[in-house]
């Protein structure tokens, strides 16, 4: 709801006879026209500090990935807090120094066919994530071979349109205009749903749970009632 709010701003743009060259400008260039100046510093700095926050997250979550996943599971299981958080510290300032240079060095362009190939990746990974956390009926191959004609399909139906984000779907003599990552993200399940009895058919083993009650259930104490008086 907030995001239609902001996205209004673009409206109210038009009205007041804005025309920017870039949709990314119409908001700054309202600010510039209807306020004073002194409020119009105070306005863009809080736009550049609202882009600065999510690269932060980012770029934290980004180290707390690696320093989790990565370098304390295979290169220095042992690894001390102090370790860590000066592990995650470097790789933090690693992201944000590449992110920086992705900006400078690379075209616009670019920024935004990865933002919108983005989108159409991450939803591939919904299937072998959700439906293998909540449920084993799935084979895990089969999610696994899922995922990769969802990603290859997503990616090349994004670059068959310039990287657009919607896909022109011929169905005989009628064109179904969709979000591309839903296409892939259904030929995706379809992959799953279709190979899970046919892996099991083949009598194909699935990898054993390795996950244990105490990793996803809350321990209580145990209450012990007193006695009475």
């Amino acid at each position: 709801m907030l995001l239609g709010l902001i996205a209004l701003l673009g409206y109210m743009a038009l009205a007041a006879g804005i025309h920017p060259k870039s949709t990314s400008l119409a908001v700054p260039l309202l600010f510039r026209a209807m306020f004073p100046s002194w409020f119009v510093g105070f306005a863009f700095a809080a736009i550049a500090i609202g882009a600065l926050v999510p690269a932060a997250i980012m770029s934290i979550a980004a180290a707390n990935l690696y320093t989790r996943n990565i370098y304390t599971r295979y290169i220095k299981p042992a690894a001390s807090d102090a370790d860590e958080s000066r592990v995650a510290k470097i790789t933090s300032l690693v992201v944000k120094l590449g992110a920086l240079a992705f900006i400078i060095f690379i075209p616009l362009q670019f920024a935004i066919n990865l933002q919108l190939l983005g989108g159409v990746w991450i939803l591939q990974t919904f299937p072998a994530i959700v439906f293998g956390l909540y449920g084993r009926w799935f084979h895990d191959r089969a999610l696994l071979i899922g995922w990769l004609v969802g990603m290859v399909l997503g990616t090349a139906m994004a670059v068959s349109q310039q990287f657009s984000s919607v896909y022109p779907l011929h169905v005989g003599s009628s064109i179904l205009p969709a979000y591309a990552a839903l296409y892939a993200f259904v030929a995706n399940l379809i992959v799953a749903i279709v190979l899970t009895p046919i892996l099991d058919a083949a009598r194909l083993p699935r990898r054993p749970d390795a996950t244990v009650a105490a990793e996803y259930e809350e321990s209580r104490p145990q209450l012990v009632p007193s006695s009475a008086s």
